[in-house]
């Protein structure tokens, strides 16, 4: 794994306002998770949300999955570095030029974020796949975009926790994987299609476990983050 002695969960910011966000925030240690802050929370609060989270003191993975032409989102990821974000993705299906504008746009800044890439979200099952014309099984759609982000410079990929351990056997232990999907064991699903429990993320080889109803939903949100950081000690 890559060298990181930051937190390896990163609490999804899924909140429809500020505020509750906020509030969540108020009950959990920076030193102790990192957070993601989405398209929803993004439009409606805006980079002065991510500004603030930033100063609190938590390192923020912005979530907003670009994707259109090289020059506008390598535009956007240079907004996002200058926000002071610790990581943010694009969608590998943007294809070759776009995957090498933003990674370019963001070389030699001296707080570079991690880039890193969505190949197929968690929510699409294989008949959905086919449905919009993706060939091929998940995992194999997950491995042919990963190949294409890794090979123009990306730092990693999304990936579901059932991807990670092929992933990492195939592009090694440099190449960061980020996973949603996780959920503890006996958790709701939710509209995740491909979970994983966070020790069985981590035995896969995921650096990164996103996480956000059983904890954000939990009565105690620090308890409920406490459990799974000792299950993650204990795997």
């Amino acid at each position: 794994m890559p060298q990181d002695p930051g937190p390896r969960v990163i609490v999804a910011l899924d909140f429809p306002a500020s505020d509750p966000a906020l509030r969540l925030l108020d009950r959990l240690d920076p030193r102790r998770c990192r957070v993601k802050i989405g398209k929803e929370l993004f439009t409606r609060a805006g980079p002065a949300l991510v500004e603030r989270v930033c100063a609190l003191g938590f390192e923020v993975f912005l979530d907003l999955k670009y994707h259109d032409i090289p020059n506008t989102v390598a535009a956007a990821c240079a907004a996002a570095a200058d926000l002071g974000v610790w990581m943010l993705n694009v969608h590998a299906s943007g294809g070759r030029r776009m995957l090498s504008a933003a990674r370019e746009r963001l070389d030699g800044r001296s707080q570079r974020p991690l880039l890193i890439a969505v190949t197929v979200l968690t929510s699409l099952d294989a008949d959905e796949l086919e449905e919009i014309g993706f060939r091929g099984t998940p995992a194999e759609n997950v491995e042919r975009l990963a190949g294409l982000a890794q090979d123009t410079g990306l730092d990693g990929v999304v990936c579901s926790p059932r991807e990670a351990a092929g992933l990492r056997r195939r592009f090694g232990e440099d190449f960061r994987l980020v996973t949603p999907g996780v959920r503890p064991a006996g958790a709701a699903m939710g509209d995740q299609r491909r979970v994983a429990t966070p020790a069985e993320a981590l035995a896969a080889g995921a650096h990164y476990l996103v996480i956000g109803r059983p904890i954000t939903a939990a009565p105690d949100p620090a308890a409920s983050l406490r459990h799974i950081l000792e299950e993650i000690e204990r795997s």
